[in-house]
């Protein structure tokens, strides 16, 4: 078929009548309009510029042209807004809109091109000034700190109890990545990172080995995240959540001598359902009389033969389905004037499912599963690249769209209605105008937005 486009464009079938031709030919346009709302929670909050002091830059800085809080910027608004990969920068580092949210003199001006930012990824932790290429070394245990801080200071007032809830995933290996190791559980090669969050903000994202226990270093991440909050909110109690995988006598003896709380999940066994066995017969008549699900709670004491240094509280959830017991168990440090049993598995416990949610947008929506370089040290980078960019996301989700139709909406659904919004970039001496589309579903939103970024703005340190 004969055709009028030139090689650079694409000819699609007739619309209203009209050839219809396209090409990516017009300069001075950007897909991401949505990364002035980021930058806003950027500004504000100084996000970015805080985690660019975790790096040491051992580069002459009169021989650089992209400074690390740059590359940062680069690498983070561009996962968030969709672009995993490094490969993509080497189109995105001519988008006039990114480099003026990143930093650069002049819109025009290129940015990192992929090779530089992996640097950031691979340089050792030992490289000095006389290294060739990689000289950009992250402080570990700074960034680890970093994420706890934005926590504390995201709230003007402090709360009367916070609850942290910690979970392990797996993150599939397809390599021979540092660290590879068969998890019998997940039937595959993977890592097993842990996580922690308290409500929506993500507080630890520690990537380990998958041939470790479930609870891992666990235990020194809490007493760290809590030494960090009590040295903020000495009167906040802190409450720890977890599952059965957690469910250690280190860490609950910890949480006992150190005024914290915990309700843990409690892996079923003979001697726990022996316990039960009576309420079990009542819940089973019950379920088969009805034909329905029934279900009661009962307090127990209880101490393990070996691991457990000392008796329990556990609340057992006497369950029977159609046609199979489903017992549950959780040991908590709560009395049962506190919290009566009932209550506390089906309003306490039970509420740190969401967290699987958190977990889930930051491996599906902010690719944090995408641990594909050789050593575990680049890997943790990688993890926290995406755990900043959830964060900077979780900031715009919590006070920018309060009270809005995204209030509840999870990373993924906000990249897609808010942040890949087309737009032409204008550039004067004194502005960068964006033109969006007069049509766009969300253009009466980022005003409000804005408003309610700058009412919930931290105040200066």
């Amino acid at each position: 078929m004969s055709t009028d486009c030139t090689s650079k464009q694409i000819q699609f079938g007739k619309a209203s009548g009209r050839k219809l031709v396209a090409s990516f030919d017009a300069e001075h346009i950007t897909s991401d309009g949505g990364l002035v709302l980021l930058h806003e929670v950027d500004r504000q909050w100084g996000v970015l510029e805080r985690f660019a002091r975790c790096f040491q830059d051992h580069r002459d800085p009169d021989l650089i042209r992209h400074p690390v809080e740059q590359l940062l910027r680069q690498r983070i608004f561009g996962i968030v807004c969709g672009y995993e990969d490094l490969n993509d920068h080497e189109a995105l580092r001519e988008d006039p809109l990114l480099a003026a949210v990143v930093g650069k003199a002049s819109p025009s001006e290129p940015l990192a091109s992929p090779s530089t930012l992996n640097r950031l990824e691979l340089t050792p932790a030992d490289a000095t000034a006389d290294a060739r290429y990689r000289k950009v070394v992250y402080q570990g245990e700074e960034i680890a700190d970093l994420f706890v801080d934005l926590y504390l200071d995201a709230h003007k007032k402090r709360p009367a109890e916070l609850v942290l809830d910690m979970d392990a995933t797996d993150d599939l290996i397809h390599g021979t990545q540092e660290g590879r190791f068969f998890h019998g559980y997940y039937g595959n090669y993977c890592y097993l990172p842990l996580y922690i969050f308290a409500g929506d903000f993500l507080l630890c994202a520690k990537l380990r080995t998958a041939d470790k226990d479930g609870a891992a270093g666990c235990l020194d991440e809490v007493k760290r995240i809590v030494a960090r909050i009590r040295a903020r909110w000495p009167k906040t109690r802190v409450i720890l959540r977890g599952d059965s995988g957690f469910c250690r006598n280190q860490l609950m003896t910890w949480c006992e001598e150190s005024d914290v709380h915990f309700i843990l999940g409690v892996a079923r066994n003979s001697r726990l359902e022996e316990m039960i066995a009576d309420p079990m017969k009542e819940v089973k008549a019950e379920a088969e009389r009805t034909g329905e699900p029934a279900r009661m709670f009962r307090e127990l004491r209880y101490q393990t033969e070996k691991t457990w240094t000392r008796e329990r509280r556990v609340v057992a959830k006497v369950e029977y389905l159609k046609d199979k017991a489903n017992p549950r168990f959780v040991v908590t440090s709560f009395s049962p004037l506190e919290w009566e049993a009932q209550s506390l598995y089906e309003k306490l416990y039970c509420a740190r499912g969401d967290m699987e949610n958190r977990i889930k947008e930051q491996q599906l929506d902010m690719f944090a599963d995408r641990t594909s370089a050789h050593t575990m040290r680049a890997n943790q980078l990688r993890l926290w690249f995406a755990s900043l960019a959830y964060t900077l996301v979780n900031l715009l989700r919590t006070f920018g769209l309060r009270g809005t139709e995204f209030e509840r909406a999870q990373a993924g659904t906000i990249r897609t209605k808010l942040l890949k919004v087309g737009a032409m970039v204008h550039v004067s001496v004194r502005r960068l105008v964006l033109s969006m589309s007069a049509s766009s579903p969300v253009r009466g939103l980022y005003a409000r937005i804005v408003a309610l970024l700058a009412q919930n703005a931290p105040a200066p340190a």
